[in-house]
């Protein structure tokens, strides 16, 4: 079963209770659970912990029985930064990479789902990219 990398916006969603995105990202996460692994990697769980104050609450919202973690590969962190170079080629304003891109690329290399509900950029740079987006 192909496994799901959850991006932060989604999990946040689920931690706030955000009034607009809860049900849907539950829902979503939900079945991406069933139907193979979910992964969190570096990057989103530093986003992730921008939300609390101590590591005990993050890895309790993160708990590794439920979520993998994994490490980003090397061919990833290349994809991303031949992703901002074309970015940046169209007009992109940010002048460092983009956790989007290294996000995007982590799962395209790893044959991994993305699980978002920010998918404009994702399909934009990632076209072969498998995304479950509202």
């Amino acid at each position: 079963m192909p496994a799901t990398l959850v991006d932060s916006n989604v999990i946040l969603d689920i931690v706030t209770e955000d009034p607009e995105w809860l049900e849907w990202s539950a829902a979503a996460l939900a079945a991406q659970a069933d139907a193979g692994p979910l992964v969190v990697n570096p990057l989103v769980y530093a986003e992730v912990a921008a939300r609390f104050d101590r590591i005990e609450d993050l890895e309790a919202a993160l708990p590794a029985s439920y979520y993998q973690r994994q490490a980003l590969p090397w061919e990833a962190a290349f994809l991303a930064g031949r992703t901002f170079i074309q970015y940046r080629r169209k007009g992109g304003q940010r002048r460092s990479p983009l956790p989007d891109f290294y996000i995007g690329a982590h799962a395209l290399v790893g044959r991994m789902t993305l699980l978002t509900r920010d998918a404009r950029r994702y399909r934009s740079y990632f076209p072969a990219l498998r995304i479950v987006a509202p």
